[in-house]
């Protein structure tokens, strides 16, 4: 029976190539998404993977939304805490809320849906979390103090529960992605991309979505089982840890 495999975020984006490398390495996935039905709507149509709608910000939807997933589906075998949001502000001009609504998702979302698959995993004495941070998390952004602290919580949050999983047969990691091919960075002006932000990648141009799926695709498998705690840095070369 195949492993079960939950990607939050997963119709759009990097979740997207994620669901999609997931499925063709032969795992039953299932793709959460937030609010974009039609979108949600499309990749399942292109794609076979079921989506699953709930906010990640919200325990209570979580744990109900892993119910739903692992009665169709069966129990969780693999989680890959991808969904993530931004509300870029100086800090100055940062307000309450933003900094609010990005902790909630992209922070609190971890243990949020990390939580309702945890006990199961340790019955089963197996289990794969991998959480995608970002580069930004590293070594911090401005305009992004609330995303930067966020991502940087991810691999806290990575680093203490790899230590509780480990005699479990679970395996806790993450993954921090830089500039990445998709249509939030696309949509940047041509010349600020081409002028400001690629000079900066060593390998002289963005990642794709697919090589970031890869890298969970190996976290994922049996062969990665002696790696835990650790982060992938996927940046082109940008930022040393």
């Amino acid at each position: 029976m195949a492993r079960v495999a939950l990607v939050t975020g997963g119709s759009r984006g990097i979740g997207a190539a994620i669901s999609v490398a997931l499925k063709a390495a032969g795992y039953s996935v299932a793709a959460n998404y937030a609010g974009n039905d039609e979108a949600a709507a499309a990749f399942t149509k292109e794609t076979g993977i079921k989506t699953f709608k709930w906010s990640v910000a919200d325990y209570d939807a979580c744990a109900a939304g892993v119910k739903q997933v692992e009665a169709e589906l069966g129990p969780v075998d693999v989680l890959v805490n991808n969904a993530g949001i931004t509300r870029d502000a100086m800090f100055h001009k940062m307000t309450p809320q933003q900094w609010k609504e990005v902790i909630d998702t992209n922070l609190t979302g971890l243990f949020n849906m990390t939580h309702p698959v945890w006990n199961g995993m340790r019955d089963r004495k197996f289990g794969r979390i991998i959480s995608i941070s970002s580069i930004n998390g590293q070594k911090g952004q401005v305009g992004q103090a609330n995303y930067s602290a966020a991502k940087a919580g991810d691999l806290g949050f990575t680093k203490a529960l790899a230590q509780e999983g480990a005699r479990a047969g679970i395996t806790v990691n993450a993954i921090c992605p830089g500039y990445i091919a998709t249509e939030m960075v696309k949509a940047i002006d041509e010349k600020v991309l081409n002028e400001r932000i690629i000079p900066l990648i060593p390998v002289g141009r963005l990642g794709e979505p697919e090589e970031i799926a890869r890298a969970v695709v190996f976290l994922a498998s049996d062969d990665a089982g002696f790696i835990t705690g650790s982060t992938i840095s996927a940046n082109g070369g940008q930022f040393f840890v």
